[in-house]
Parts: C-alpha cells; sequence; structure tokens
C-alpha cells in the first residue's frame, strides 16, 4: 500500500528556478556595484539569498540580508524605495522583454540555520541524536 505524500501544490517549475536565479544573480551584481543611484543603499553591502518568482513570473521576490546582519530594518525599505529603478536595471542587464515586479523580503533562513546549530549543540539533543 503506497502512501499520498501531499504538498501546498507543485514546487516551482524549472523555468520559475531559471528565472529566479538569473534575476538573483543580476540584482546581486547591481547592488555589489553599486548602480543605483541611492547613497543610502549603496552604503549596505546586501545578500540576495534567493529570488523567488510566481508562477506567471509577473512577481519576483528577492530574500535579501545585510551583510553583517546591520541595517536589517532598513535594506527592504530601501530595495523597495529604489525597486523601479532597480527592475530596470535588471531589464537591461539581461535583456528581458517583461521584467517582474519586484518585492523584498528580509532573509530568515540565516536565523533558523543558526537556531538549527544552536539547538543541536545542546547536551541532551546531541546525546540523542548521537545515540542513534
Amino acid at each position: 500500500m503506497s502512501k499520498n505524500i501531499h504538498h501546498d501544490g507543485p514546487g516551482p517549475s524549472q523555468r520559475q528556478l531559471r528565472v529566479g536565479e538569473t534575476i538573483r544573480r543580476a540584482l546581486s551584481e547591481i547592488l555589489m556595484r553599486g548602480d543605483i543611484h541611492d547613497p543610502d543603499l549603496n552604503r549596505l553591502s546586501i545578500t540576495v539569498g534567493e529570488v523567488r518568482t510566481s508562477p506567471d513570473l509577473k512577481i519576483a521576490t528577492a530574500y535579501v540580508l545585510p551583510l553583517g546582519g546591520s541595517g536589517q530594518d532598513v535594506v527592504v525599505e530601501l530595495l523597495a524605495r529604489n525597486k523601479n529603478e532597480l527592475r530596470r536595471a535588471i531589464g537591461k542587464k539581461l535583456g528581458l522583454k517583461y521584467t517582474p515586479d519586484l518585492r523584498f523580503r528580509l532573509d530568515e533562513t540565516f536565523d533558523r540555520m543558526d537556531d538549527t546549530r544552536r539547538l543541536f549543540s545542546q547536551d541532551d539533543v546531541r546525546r540523542d541524536v548521537e545515540d542513534e
């Protein structure tokens, strides 16, 4: 008897993954080079961890984190304030006919990795894991 595994719908298509990764690279490069005319934004070193696109590729959500963790409170705000210029720069760089609308979210995967590391370093958890 086989078990059915239920997912929250199908995962992203290969096309979504490819477009998201292409946008992630372009956005990282644009931010690294300081191509945007906002001194506040250019002062931050921003890591773009992932870009997820909607199934119709009309929206791209970039998960970002300022390097060193300082400036988390303003990084999303600064990127949102410059999203039209960022969108134009990405479209130009990639030669896209249609560049998705950009959204920005704080990338919390690094926090979760730290939490997981902390959890595994606890004596009772380490003992349980090592016993298996």
